[in-house]
C-alpha cells in the first residue's frame, strides 16, 4: 500500500517540474568539485569542501602553487550558479503549491486510493443533466458514484456534489480502469452522444468483470446498435419523458 502511494505522489506535476531545476543544480554541483579538483590539484571531496567554504581556497594556495586566481574567479562563478539553481528550485515549488497544484494533486491521488478500494459502485459517464440526475439520486440512496467526466465545468460540478471522480475520456480503458469497470456492478453511459455511449459500452465490455451497462442514446434508431454493441439496457430521454407526460395529462383532475 506505502508503494502504491509513492507511487502516486511520484507523477505529481510538481515533482516533474522540478526536475529540470533540480538537474541544473546536480550539473553546476558537479562541474564546480570537477573544476575545482582540476584547478586547486585537489581530491572530489577536498574540491566539494571547497564549495561550502570558499576561504580554503586561499588558505590552500598559501601553501601550494597553482592558478590560484583562476581558481577563486570559477569558485565565484560556480557559487553564483548554485544559488541562481537554488532560487529556481524555490521558485518552482512555490509556484505550484500557491497555483493550487499541490492540493489538487493530493486530492486527485486521495480520490482514486479510495476508487481503489471501492466495489459493487455505480460509474456514470457524463454528468449533464442526465448523469448528474442519476448520480445524485443513487448518492441519495447510499449507493457510491463513481462519476467519469472529461469537461472541466462539469468535473468540478461532481466534485462540489461530492462524488468520486474521474476525469478522462470513458472511451478508453484506461480511463473506465481507473473508475474500477471490474469491481462496479452497473456502468451508466450517459452523455448526451450517441455514438459516444456506444463506444463505451464496446470498451467496457473488453472489462474482466463487465458492468451490466446502461446506455443513452438520442433517437431509436440507436437502440439496436446499442445492444449488439453489449448494452443491457437502452434508455431514451426523450421517450421516457414523453412517456411520463402522457401518463400525467391522461391522469383524472380528480
Amino acid at each position: 500500500m506505502q508503494r502504491g502511494i509513492v507511487s502516486q505522489f511520484a507523477r505529481l506535476p510538481i515533482l516533474r517540474h522540478a526536475l529540470v531545476p533540480i538537474g541544473c543544480f546536480a550539473t553546476v554541483v558537479v562541474a564546480g568539485v570537477v573544476g575545482l579538483s582540476v584547478l586547486g590539484g585537489v581530491g572530489l571531496l577536498e574540491a566539494a569542501f571547497w564549495l561550502l567554504d570558499l576561504t580554503s581556497i586561499e588558505l590552500h594556495f598559501q601553501d601550494h602553487a597553482g592558478p590560484e586566481r583562476a581558481t577563486k574567479v570559477y569558485a565565484i562563478v560556480v557559487t553564483v550558479g548554485l544559488v541562481l539553481s537554488g532560487l529556481w528550485i524555490g521558485e518552482t515549488v512555490v509556484t505550484e503549491t500557491f497555483g493550487g497544484r499541490i492540493p489538487t494533486e493530493v486530492s486527485r491521488a486521495t480520490m482514486q486510493r479510495r476508487i481503489d478500494t471501492s466495489e459493487d459502485h455505480v460509474i456514470v459517464c457524463g454528468y449533464g443533466m442526465f448523469g448528474r440526475t442519476i448520480a445524485n439520486r443513487l448518492a441519495e440512496a447510499g449507493r457510491t458514484v463513481v462519476v467519469i467526466e472529461i469537461d472541466e465545468d462539469n468535473a468540478k460540478r461532481a466534485r462540489e456534489d461530492g462524488h468520486l471522480f474521474v476525469e478522462g475520456d470513458a472511451r478508453q480503458s484506461q480511463t473506465l480502469r481507473a473508475a474500477g469497470v471490474d469491481r462496479a456492478t452497473k456502468l451508466v453511459a450517459a452523455i448526451d452522444d450517441s455514438n459516444v455511449n456506444i463506444q463505451i459500452t464496446v470498451v467496457s465490455g473488453a472489462a474482466t468483470d463487465t458492468p451490466e451497462t446502461l446506455v443513452r442514446v438520442g433517437d431509436e434508431m440507436y437502440e439496436s446498435v446499442a445492444k449488439e454493441a453489449g448494452a443491457d439496457e437502452v434508455i431514451i430521454p426523450e421517450v421516457v419523458s414523453g412517456e411520463r407526460v402522457t401518463r400525467l395529462l391522461e391522469q383524472s383532475p380528480d
